[in-house]
């Protein structure tokens, strides 16, 4: 008998929620905490990705601003100057994507006292040697290491996915480290829409 619409997507449904909770309960949290205080001691805090990992990123970072952190996407019209005591946050999975690669390299040759941090899966990538540390989301790249962990969803999207819940979780963190209230937190909100 085949399996009815409904069956299969609770089936589905329940495959992802698990890949998603063992991969969120693989990620350190010393380096999660690393980029907490990264990101609440810097100036100002961008952001850069390609792809879907670039969409996940910038809801991280609209997010972030909703908490009255200066956050921007690099590339933006309204980017400002990069300075000292920035931090420059790196999402890619591989580590190896030439665009974030490239403005990593470039921060940190124009900034030599910015912080980088990469968000990825591939601990031995080139950014290895430009950021000042890693939060590791060891899941499924196009490199296929032998500790990653893998997914019944296509390409990286459990890395995307990881990503955003990342930023979410790590925003409601901070929330409770610096005692925001949540009602307050719409004057940062859009009102313009």
């Amino acid at each position: 008998m085949e399996q009815s619409f409904a069956e299969h997507y609770r089936e589905a449904s329940a495959a992802v929620l698990e890949e998603l909770g063992r991969t969120l309960a693989s990620v350190d949290p010393a380096s999660l905490e690393r980029l907490a205080d990264a990101m609440l001691a810097a100036d100002q805090v961008f952001f850069i990705g390609v792809g879907r990992v670039m969409l996940s990123l910038q809801s991280v970072c609209k997010r972030m601003a909703h908490l009255g952190i200066s956050a921007h996407y690099v590339g933006e019209i309204t980017e400002p100057h990069f300075n000292e005591g920035d931090l420059l946050v790196v999402g890619s999975g591989s580590g190896g994507s030439i665009f974030p690669l490239n403005i990593a390299r470039k921060a940190r040759a124009a900034v030599p006292g910015c912080t980088i941090v990469h968000i990825g899966s591939n601990p031995n990538s080139p950014m290895r040697d430009i950021a000042d540390f890693m939060v590791r989301v060891p899941v499924r790249t196009k490199e296929y290491l032998e500790d990653e962990i893998d997914s019944c969803q296509p390409m990286t999207t459990l890395f995307e996915q990881s990503l955003l819940l990342l930023g979410d979780i790590l925003a409601k963190m901070i929330i409770e480290r610096r005692n925001l209230n949540m009602k307050d937190l719409w004057r940062y909100h859009a009102n313009l829409e």
